[in-house]
């Protein structure tokens, strides 16, 4: 016996067996139950977010504190059909794509901070 007889298992020949048992509608319904899974766990969310999102964005007026995906919070002072402009300091402006608006904040988080 030799040291790769150990780490590799010998294979042994079997005689051919028959027709699998059984496992034909098992091994159908499987996937069917794993895809469904998969939708309401990852993607009716994934979804959910996406919407919730997409109706933020369409309230989205001037005058609004928000956050940036980058991290940047400021007032939104003008609102283009794929652009936002938000002022982050006094006459400081920058404009940013509609979709970069992460959060609206509650009127007045900004004055307080």
């Amino acid at each position: 016996m030799s040291f790769l007889d150990f780490l590799i298992p010998t294979a042994y020949a079997q005689a051919a067996g028959g027709q699998p048992q059984g496992g034909g509608f098992g091994m159908l319904l499987f996937p069917i139950i794993l895809i469904a899974i998969m939708y309401f766990l990852m993607i009716r969310p994934q979804m959910k977010r996406q919407k919730e999102h997409k109706s933020m964005l369409d309230k989205l007026s001037r005058g609004d504190e928000v956050i940036t995906s980058g991290g940047v919070a400021g007032t939104v002072t003008d609102i283009g059909d794929n652009f936002v402009t938000v002022e982050i300091a006094d006459n400081v402006r920058v404009r940013v794509q509609k979709g970069a608006i992460g959060n609206v904040l509650p009127k007045g988080t900004l004055k307080s901070a």
